[in-house]
């Protein structure tokens, strides 16, 4: 490879010797740790079945680069935190990328694929590919709880729903303009399942929408395979669906009870319920004149809109007075419609338990820039959303091998920091390729800790 030296830079003050930095050395990478990311998708066939469900339309005699090598590729970049496909040209020779894409690391002429190489990947997939691929992201994911404990023992999953704002660069394909938001933009929704009482939500879907897309758009058709697959592999378990207010449709929660799921999800503030509230509101304020401090009651009643709802359903309530500091105190009632038959109070402590699944939005938009959507094709940033999803799956279950430690509940950049960005030098011998680390390493038994849980071994 050619080094020039406009990559050398010199600090002539800094020591008693002059200090010179030059990016030269082909064979050492600053992401060793992107090792467990292989080791943890060879056990769960993520990226395989990914690229499994892409038709691959080239010709055999004239690949370099197998779709299943694309797609790990892609992937493994994304959660090393290199989202943007303008990386891979800087990444196509990185010893321990090529490793884990089952690359010669330092052989030259075997390189990854390039930026339009991937682009190409991009725009080739059709409706069809990604359906497939986001049955078999949720499959794994699904499989792999199954994996982990007797599936007819298991009594709940919970499946949380919610949208996000996705805004857009430029002139691409069924991007609006969106008043809430203030910016053009898509509107995806992102699903996860909490099986019992695990605190790990898993991301079991990303489906991308135009930005003018109304709340509850696609919902029922995402749940009905989600539900079908569910009662499938956990044959026992009740299905408890939670989701913001976006999701309080008529269609959704007629299909909701006709399919026999429970369901907790946020009513929209409006008029009639503020005053069907007001009465337990007035307790709140008494309260709050005497402490001085937030105070809140529960309660609930029975409410059913004019023209839309087919009938009555139970509101849970909670008449909430708040306090911020340097602010006057403000009136904050919120409702939940539910088929459940628990105390408001227990009830509203259950909702407000998909705090957890808006984390995991937060690690793909922060951690991982699942808003990254630049393409111009709709379904090639569609395409982007599910790999981005592959990544944080790998992530997911990172904190499954790091139970027990410091790091079981850490979000995705922490667990970027200490465990795989870690510069690494690539010897190779006829018999073994070694990963040397620096031995000042200050995770380094952490790292071995959390490697053997991820299937190594020691030697």
């Amino acid at each position: 490879m050619k080094h020039t030296s406009e990559q050398r830079v010199l600090f002539p003050d800094l020591n008693d010797k002059p200090v010179v930095v030059q990016f030269s050395a082909p064979t050492e990478s600053s992401d060793g740790g992107s090792v467990l990311f292989e080791a943890i998708d060879r056990g769960l066939g993520l990226t395989q079945r990914l690229a499994d469900a892409i038709h691959d339309p080239r010709q055999p005699g004239k690949i370099d680069h197998s779709m299943v090598d694309l797609i790990r590729q892609r992937v493994y970049a994304i959660a090393c935190g290199y989202p943007c496909g303008n990386d891979a040209d800087r990444l196509a020779h990185d010893p321990v990328m090529k490793l884990v894409c089952g690359r010669a690391p330092q052989d030259v002429e075997d390189r990854l694929g390039s930026q339009p190489t991937l682009s190409r990947l991009e725009n080739l997939v059709t409706r069809t590919d990604l359906l497939r691929m986001a049955y078999g992201l949720a499959e794994t994911v699904i499989d792999r709880q199954a994996r982990r404990r007797r599936p007819k023992k298991v009594r709940r999953v919970t499946i949380d729903l919610d949208p996000t704002d996705d805004p857009t660069y430029g002139d691409q394909q069924q991007t609006f303009f969106h008043a809430y938001y203030d910016t053009w933009c898509y509107l995806p929704v992102v699903v996860t399942i909490q099986i019992e009482d695990d605190p790990e939500h898993h991301v079991v879907a990303a489906i991308l929408r135009p930005g003018n897309a109304s709340g509850a758009q696609g919902a029922i058709a995402i749940l009905k395979r989600l539900v079908r697959r569910l009662r499938k592999t956990f044959p026992r378990a009740e299905l408890l669906l939670r989701a913001d207010g976006a999701f309080a449709t008529p269609p959704v929660l007629d299909w909701a009870e006709d399919e026999g799921l429970e369901y907790l999800i946020n009513l929209p503030v409006n008029e009639v319920l503020r005053d069907r509230a007001e009465r337990w509101m007035k307790q709140a304020r008494k309260l709050h004149a005497k402490s001085g401090q937030t105070e809140h009651v529960f309660s609930e009643f029975f409410y059913r809109t004019q023209k839309t709802w087919r009938q009555s359903r139970r509101v849970v309530l909670k008449a909430e007075v708040t306090v911020c500091t340097g602010r006057s105190p403000k009136d904050n009632p919120r409702f939940v419609v539910t088929n459940r038959r628990c105390s408001p109070k227990h009830e509203y402590g259950v909702y407000v338990q998909r705090g957890e699944m808006e984390n995991r939005i937060k690690e793909l938009l922060h951690g991982l820039r699942f808003d990254l959507t630049s393409c111009t094709r709709f379904l090639a940033n569609q395409f982007r959303e599910i790999v981005t999803v592959a990544a944080l799956v790998l992530y997911q279950h990172l904190r499954y091998a790091a139970a027990g430690t410091e790091l079981e509940r850490a979000q995705v950049w922490t667990l970027r920091e200490r465990l795989i960005k870690i510069g690494v030098r690539v010897v190779e011998s006829v018999r073994r390729i070694f990963l040397d680390a620096p031995r000042s390493y200050p995770w380094a038994s952490l790292w071995r800790k959390i490697a053997m849980a991820c299937g190594a071994l020691s030697g």
